[in-house]
Protein backbone atom coordinates (compact mmCIF):
# COMPACT_ATOMS: atom_id res chain seq x y z
CA UNK A 1 0.00 0.00 0.00
CA UNK A 2 1.33 3.46 -0.92
CA UNK A 3 2.24 5.63 2.04
CA UNK A 4 1.50 9.36 1.97
CA UNK A 5 4.38 11.74 2.60
CA UNK A 6 2.17 13.06 5.40
CA UNK A 7 2.02 9.68 7.14
CA UNK A 8 -1.48 8.25 7.54
CA UNK A 9 -3.27 11.41 6.40
CA UNK A 10 -3.88 12.63 2.89
CA UNK A 11 -2.39 15.75 1.36
CA UNK A 12 -5.80 17.43 1.61
CA UNK A 13 -6.09 16.57 5.30
CA UNK A 14 -2.51 17.71 5.88
CA UNK A 15 -3.25 21.06 4.25
CA UNK A 16 -6.32 21.46 6.46
CA UNK A 17 -4.31 20.51 9.55
CA UNK A 18 -1.57 22.99 8.66
CA UNK A 19 -4.13 25.74 8.07
CA UNK A 20 -5.79 25.07 11.42
CA UNK A 21 -2.50 24.94 13.28
CA UNK A 22 -1.12 28.17 11.78
CA UNK A 23 -4.42 30.03 12.19
CA UNK A 24 -4.60 28.95 15.83
CA UNK A 25 -1.10 30.28 16.45
CA UNK A 26 -1.25 33.49 14.39
CA UNK A 27 -1.14 35.71 17.53
CA UNK A 28 2.29 34.28 18.41
CA UNK A 29 3.83 35.69 15.24
CA UNK A 30 5.30 39.13 15.87
CA UNK A 31 8.72 39.46 14.25
CA UNK A 32 7.86 37.73 11.02
CA UNK A 33 4.98 40.12 10.31
CA UNK A 34 7.50 42.83 9.50
CA UNK A 35 10.18 41.17 7.39
CA UNK A 36 10.51 40.88 3.63
CA UNK A 37 8.90 37.58 2.67
CA UNK A 38 10.64 35.03 0.43
CA UNK A 39 8.43 31.95 -0.10
CA UNK A 40 10.09 28.54 -0.01
CA UNK A 41 11.50 27.65 -3.45
CA UNK A 42 9.58 24.89 -5.20
CA UNK A 43 12.63 22.66 -5.46
CA UNK A 44 13.53 23.28 -1.81
CA UNK A 45 17.08 24.26 -2.68
CA UNK A 46 19.31 24.69 0.34
CA UNK A 47 19.61 28.42 -0.28
CA UNK A 48 17.38 31.36 -1.16
CA UNK A 49 18.21 34.81 -2.50
CA UNK A 50 16.62 38.08 -1.50
CA UNK A 51 16.94 40.84 -4.11
CA UNK A 52 17.11 44.56 -3.53
CA UNK A 53 17.45 47.50 -5.84
CA UNK A 54 20.63 49.56 -5.53
CA UNK A 55 19.76 53.26 -5.07
CA UNK A 56 20.68 55.59 -7.92
CA UNK A 57 23.50 58.03 -7.27
CA UNK A 58 22.51 61.67 -6.82
CA UNK A 59 22.64 63.68 -10.07
CA UNK A 60 24.46 66.90 -9.14
CA UNK A 61 25.81 67.77 -12.60
CA UNK A 62 23.61 70.30 -14.44
CA UNK A 63 22.12 69.24 -17.76
CA UNK A 64 23.63 70.67 -20.95
CA UNK A 65 21.12 72.42 -23.14
CA UNK A 66 19.94 70.17 -25.94
CA UNK A 67 22.05 67.19 -24.78
CA UNK A 68 20.38 64.04 -23.50
CA UNK A 69 22.27 62.66 -20.48
CA UNK A 70 23.60 59.11 -20.52
CA UNK A 71 20.93 56.67 -19.42
CA UNK A 72 21.27 54.41 -16.43
CA UNK A 73 19.85 50.97 -15.77
CA UNK A 74 18.33 49.80 -12.54
CA UNK A 75 20.75 47.55 -10.68
CA UNK A 76 19.82 44.75 -8.31
CA UNK A 77 21.97 42.91 -5.83
CA UNK A 78 21.37 39.50 -4.30
CA UNK A 79 21.62 38.69 -0.60
CA UNK A 80 21.90 34.93 -0.18
CA UNK A 81 21.13 32.80 2.88
CA UNK A 82 21.22 29.05 3.48
CA UNK A 83 17.99 27.31 4.49
CA UNK A 84 17.99 25.37 7.73
CA UNK A 85 15.49 22.60 8.45
CA UNK A 86 13.71 22.39 11.79
CA UNK A 87 11.17 19.97 13.22
CA UNK A 88 10.10 17.78 16.11
CA UNK A 89 8.14 14.66 17.00
CA UNK A 90 5.59 13.81 19.70
CA UNK A 91 4.58 10.20 20.33
CA UNK A 92 1.12 8.82 21.09
CA UNK A 93 0.44 5.27 22.31
CA UNK A 94 -2.52 3.13 21.37
CA UNK A 95 -3.62 3.03 25.04
CA UNK A 96 -3.88 6.82 25.27
CA UNK A 97 -5.59 7.00 21.89
CA UNK A 98 -8.15 4.32 22.84
CA UNK A 99 -8.92 5.36 26.42
CA UNK A 100 -8.37 9.11 26.78
CA UNK A 101 -11.45 11.31 26.94
CA UNK A 102 -9.47 14.23 25.46
CA UNK A 103 -9.13 14.93 21.71
CA UNK A 104 -5.45 14.02 21.91
CA UNK A 105 -4.57 13.97 18.21
CA UNK A 106 -6.28 17.30 17.57
CA UNK A 107 -4.53 18.89 20.55
CA UNK A 108 -1.20 17.47 19.43
CA UNK A 109 -1.64 19.08 16.01
CA UNK A 110 -2.32 22.50 17.57
CA UNK A 111 0.68 22.13 19.85
CA UNK A 112 2.85 21.17 16.88
CA UNK A 113 1.72 24.30 15.05
CA UNK A 114 2.43 26.45 18.11
CA UNK A 115 5.87 24.90 18.46
CA UNK A 116 6.68 25.50 14.78
CA UNK A 117 5.62 29.15 14.94
CA UNK A 118 7.56 29.80 18.15
CA UNK A 119 10.58 28.06 16.62
CA UNK A 120 10.38 30.37 13.60
CA UNK A 121 10.07 33.44 15.86
CA UNK A 122 13.00 32.46 18.07
CA UNK A 123 15.31 31.62 15.16
CA UNK A 124 14.47 35.02 13.62
CA UNK A 125 14.98 36.73 16.99
CA UNK A 126 18.40 35.13 17.34
CA UNK A 127 19.42 36.72 14.03
CA UNK A 128 17.92 40.16 14.64
CA UNK A 129 19.31 40.69 18.14
CA UNK A 130 22.77 40.07 16.70
CA UNK A 131 22.60 43.15 14.47
CA UNK A 132 25.66 45.39 14.38
CA UNK A 133 23.92 48.73 15.08
CA UNK A 134 23.37 49.12 18.83
CA UNK A 135 22.62 51.91 21.32
CA UNK A 136 23.28 51.31 25.01
CA UNK A 137 20.78 53.10 27.24
CA UNK A 138 23.70 53.86 29.54
CA UNK A 139 27.41 53.11 29.37
CA UNK A 140 29.36 51.92 26.34
CA UNK A 141 28.89 48.15 26.55
CA UNK A 142 26.20 45.62 27.43
CA UNK A 143 27.81 44.73 30.75
CA UNK A 144 27.26 48.32 31.93
CA UNK A 145 23.54 48.59 31.10
CA UNK A 146 21.38 48.97 34.22
CA UNK A 147 18.88 51.77 33.50
CA UNK A 148 15.39 51.85 32.04
CA UNK A 149 14.41 53.12 28.61
CA UNK A 150 14.50 56.88 28.01
CA UNK A 151 12.88 59.02 25.35
CA UNK A 152 16.31 60.27 24.28
CA UNK A 153 17.38 56.71 23.45
CA UNK A 154 14.31 56.27 21.24
CA UNK A 155 15.02 59.59 19.51
CA UNK A 156 18.66 58.62 19.01
CA UNK A 157 17.57 55.37 17.34
CA UNK A 158 15.20 57.26 15.03
CA UNK A 159 17.95 59.76 14.20
CA UNK A 160 20.27 56.86 13.30
CA UNK A 161 17.69 55.26 11.00
CA UNK A 162 16.83 58.58 9.37
CA UNK A 163 20.51 59.28 8.71
CA UNK A 164 20.80 55.96 6.87
CA UNK A 165 17.69 56.74 4.79
CA UNK A 166 15.75 53.86 6.26
CA UNK A 167 12.16 53.85 5.07
CA UNK A 168 9.28 53.55 7.48
CA UNK A 169 7.16 50.42 7.36
CA UNK A 170 3.98 50.90 5.32
CA UNK A 171 2.68 47.34 5.06
CA UNK A 172 2.91 44.11 7.03
CA UNK A 173 2.08 40.45 6.55
CA UNK A 174 -1.67 40.15 7.15
CA UNK A 175 -3.52 37.74 9.44
CA UNK A 176 -4.56 35.34 6.68
CA UNK A 177 -3.05 31.85 6.74
CA UNK A 178 -1.94 32.62 3.18
CA UNK A 179 0.84 35.09 2.44
CA UNK A 180 -0.73 38.51 2.02
CA UNK A 181 0.02 42.06 3.08
CA UNK A 182 -2.01 45.02 4.29
CA UNK A 183 -1.27 48.72 4.28
CA UNK A 184 -0.47 50.47 7.57
CA UNK A 185 0.33 54.03 8.59
CA UNK A 186 4.05 54.71 8.01
CA UNK A 187 6.23 54.29 11.11
CA UNK A 188 9.30 52.61 12.48
CA UNK A 189 8.48 49.52 14.53
CA UNK A 190 10.07 48.63 17.88
CA UNK A 191 9.97 44.96 18.93
CA UNK A 192 10.70 43.95 22.52
CA UNK A 193 9.70 41.90 25.56
CA UNK A 194 6.48 42.45 27.52
CA UNK A 195 8.56 43.16 30.67
CA UNK A 196 9.18 46.60 29.17
CA UNK A 197 5.48 47.52 28.94
CA UNK A 198 5.53 49.72 32.06
CA UNK A 199 8.69 51.57 31.00
CA UNK A 200 7.33 52.26 27.52
CA UNK A 201 4.06 53.56 28.95
CA UNK A 202 6.09 55.94 31.15
CA UNK A 203 7.79 57.63 28.19
CA UNK A 204 6.77 61.21 27.49
CA UNK A 205 4.22 61.44 24.69
CA UNK A 206 3.24 57.76 24.83
CA UNK A 207 -0.16 57.10 23.20
CA UNK A 208 -1.79 53.72 23.95
CA UNK A 209 -3.60 51.73 21.27
CA UNK A 210 -6.92 52.50 22.98
CA UNK A 211 -6.50 56.19 22.06
CA UNK A 212 -5.42 55.76 18.45
CA UNK A 213 -8.70 57.03 17.05
CA UNK A 214 -8.75 56.39 13.30
CA UNK A 215 -5.25 54.84 13.28
CA UNK A 216 -5.42 51.05 13.45
CA UNK A 217 -2.98 48.91 15.46
CA UNK A 218 -0.53 46.83 13.46
CA UNK A 219 -1.38 43.67 15.40
CA UNK A 220 -2.90 42.49 18.70
CA UNK A 221 0.47 42.79 20.44
CA UNK A 222 0.88 46.50 19.73
CA UNK A 223 1.21 48.48 22.96
CA UNK A 224 1.20 52.03 21.63
CA UNK A 225 3.21 54.71 19.87
CA UNK A 226 5.88 57.19 20.95
CA UNK A 227 6.34 59.95 18.36
CA UNK A 228 6.94 57.96 15.13
CA UNK A 229 7.85 54.61 16.71
CA UNK A 230 5.18 51.95 17.29
CA UNK A 231 5.96 49.44 20.05
CA UNK A 232 5.12 45.73 19.69
CA UNK A 233 5.78 43.50 22.71
CA UNK A 234 5.96 39.71 23.01
CA UNK A 235 6.96 37.38 25.85
CA UNK A 236 9.07 35.41 23.36
CA UNK A 237 11.61 38.22 22.97
CA UNK A 238 13.60 37.28 26.04
CA UNK A 239 16.46 39.35 27.56
CA UNK A 240 20.16 38.62 27.92
CA UNK A 241 20.01 37.32 31.47
CA UNK A 242 22.44 38.86 34.01
CA UNK A 243 24.35 40.53 31.17
CA UNK A 244 24.22 44.13 32.46
CA UNK A 245 25.65 46.20 35.29
CA UNK A 246 24.72 45.94 38.96
CA UNK A 247 20.94 45.93 39.22
CA UNK A 248 20.81 48.12 42.33
CA UNK A 249 17.21 47.08 43.11
CA UNK A 250 16.20 49.25 40.15
CA UNK A 251 16.09 46.85 37.20
CA UNK A 252 15.14 43.19 36.91
CA UNK A 253 17.84 40.61 37.51
CA UNK A 254 17.67 36.84 37.12
CA UNK A 255 20.49 36.13 39.59
CA UNK A 256 19.95 39.15 41.85
CA UNK A 257 23.42 40.49 41.03
CA UNK A 258 23.60 41.86 37.48
CA UNK A 259 20.71 43.36 35.57
CA UNK A 260 19.02 41.56 32.71
CA UNK A 261 19.52 43.40 29.43
CA UNK A 262 16.51 43.74 27.12
CA UNK A 263 17.05 44.40 23.41
CA UNK A 264 14.55 46.73 21.73
CA UNK A 265 14.88 46.09 18.00
CA UNK A 266 13.75 49.09 15.95
CA UNK A 267 13.33 48.36 12.26
CA UNK A 268 12.57 50.10 9.02
CA UNK A 269 11.16 48.70 5.79
CA UNK A 270 13.04 45.70 4.33
CA UNK A 271 15.53 45.64 7.21
CA UNK A 272 15.34 41.84 7.30
CA UNK A 273 13.86 38.94 5.39
CA UNK A 274 12.65 35.43 6.11
CA UNK A 275 11.06 32.32 4.64
CA UNK A 276 7.50 32.16 6.03
CA UNK A 277 5.63 29.16 7.39
CA UNK A 278 2.62 30.27 5.36
CA UNK A 279 2.05 29.18 1.77
CA UNK A 280 1.98 31.42 -1.28
CA UNK A 281 -0.86 29.54 -2.99
CA UNK A 282 -1.99 27.20 -0.27
CA UNK A 283 -1.76 27.21 3.50
CA UNK A 284 1.07 25.32 5.12
CA UNK A 285 3.31 25.07 2.07
CA UNK A 286 6.40 25.27 4.26
CA UNK A 287 4.91 23.97 7.52
CA UNK A 288 4.75 20.23 6.83
CA UNK A 289 2.67 18.16 9.33
CA UNK A 290 2.80 14.37 9.51
CA UNK A 291 0.61 11.97 11.47
CA UNK A 292 1.07 8.26 12.16
CA UNK A 293 -2.01 6.77 13.76
CA UNK A 294 -1.66 4.17 16.53
CA UNK A 295 -3.29 0.77 15.95
CA UNK A 296 -1.67 0.68 12.50
CA UNK A 297 0.93 -2.11 12.19
CA UNK A 298 4.18 -1.03 10.53
CA UNK A 299 7.83 -2.07 10.48
CA UNK A 300 9.32 -1.98 13.98
CA UNK A 301 5.83 -1.64 15.53
CA UNK A 302 4.02 -4.74 14.35
CA UNK A 303 1.31 -4.39 17.03
CA UNK A 304 0.57 -0.78 16.16
CA UNK A 305 1.26 0.36 19.71
CA UNK A 306 2.67 3.75 18.78
CA UNK A 307 1.62 6.72 16.74
CA UNK A 308 3.05 10.21 16.39
CA UNK A 309 2.45 13.77 15.33
CA UNK A 310 5.46 15.51 13.82
CA UNK A 311 6.33 18.56 11.74
CA UNK A 312 9.17 20.08 9.81
CA UNK A 313 9.85 23.33 8.02
CA UNK A 314 12.63 25.39 6.46
CA UNK A 315 13.80 28.69 7.93
CA UNK A 316 16.13 31.36 6.58
CA UNK A 317 15.97 34.68 8.46
CA UNK A 318 18.67 37.23 7.69
CA UNK A 319 19.39 40.92 8.09
CA UNK A 320 19.18 42.58 4.67
CA UNK A 321 20.51 45.97 5.73
CA UNK A 322 22.28 46.39 9.07
CA UNK A 323 21.84 50.16 8.98
CA UNK A 324 18.05 50.04 8.51
CA UNK A 325 17.62 48.55 11.96
CA UNK A 326 19.12 49.36 15.32
CA UNK A 327 18.92 47.93 18.80
CA UNK A 328 18.53 49.77 22.11
CA UNK A 329 19.73 47.71 25.08
CA UNK A 330 18.00 48.60 28.35
CA UNK A 331 17.05 47.29 31.76
CA UNK A 332 13.46 46.69 32.83
CA UNK A 333 12.03 48.38 35.91
CA UNK A 334 11.85 46.24 39.02
CA UNK A 335 8.32 47.22 40.01
CA UNK A 336 8.47 45.80 43.51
Amino acid sequence: MAVSEYGDISQRTAAWAATKALKHNEPIIVLNKFGQVKPLPKNKANGVKFRRAVPNTVSVTPLTEGVTPASKKIVYEDVAVTLTQHGDLAELTDVVHDTSEDPVLSDMMELAGEQAVETSEMVTYGVLKGGTSVIYNNGTARNQVNTVLTLNAVRLAVRSLNAQRAKRITKIVGPSVLIDTRAVEAAYVALCHTDLDADIRSLGGFVPVSKYGSMKPLCDEELGVVENVRFITSPLLVPFEDAGGAHGDVVLSTSGVSGDVYPIIIIGKDAFGHVPLKGAKGAGKNFHPMVLNPNTPRGGDELGQRGSVSWKCYLAPLILNQLWMTRIEVGASDLI
